[in-house]
């Protein structure tokens, strides 16, 4: 990996995506995101400061358990500009998503249990399956495509 020699305050972005592993592509998507952020050399180049090092590690390892860029990018703006996160800013942070993280292993593994369920009876059947209709609401009511028509009949009566 390419050393960036102190003295240097502002790294390219060919230099940010060497340090961080991130492809440029990826760089300017963050940034249109507003989850990073670079200022213009008067040749209209982007700079960014070393601390966008840290703000794309913060994003992706977010982004490797799942958290949406939205999510990451409200995060961000917690903290204040140019400073970079510190563990105890990543420990609060993560602390929030925990909840969130949890109830969608609750749903995966859900899922899971299911699946085996399905491809056992293999019925897919709308009005009972909780693949192909997860928390039914109406399925003790009746089926989807009754529920439909009676819907239709409500409007033209």
């Amino acid at each position: 990996m390419p050393q960036i020699p102190e003295k240097i305050h502002e790294l390219t972005v060919g230099q940010l995506s060497a340090r961080s592993g991130a492809a440029v592509s990826a760089l300017h998507f963050y940034e249109s995101k507003g989850l990073i952020s670079s200022r213009r050399t008067s040749g209209n180049q982007r700079r960014y400061t070393r601390d966008t090092l840290r703000r794309v590690a913060f994003v992706r390892a977010a982004q490797r358990v799942g958290i949406p860029l939205a999510t990451i990018r409200d995060a961000l703006a917690e903290l204040p500009e140019e400073r970079t996160p510190t563990h105890e800013d990543w420990a609060r942070l993560s602390e929030a998503w925990r909840s969130e993280l949890d109830e969608r292993i609750k749903q995966l593994n859900r899922l899971r249990d299911h699946l085996t369920d399905c491809i056992g009876c293999g019925c897919l059947s709308l009005d009972s399956c909780v693949l192909s209709n997860p928390d039914d609401a109406f399925g003790e009511r009746m089926a989807g495509s009754r529920l439909m028509a009676e819907r239709a009949r409500g409007r033209r009566g």
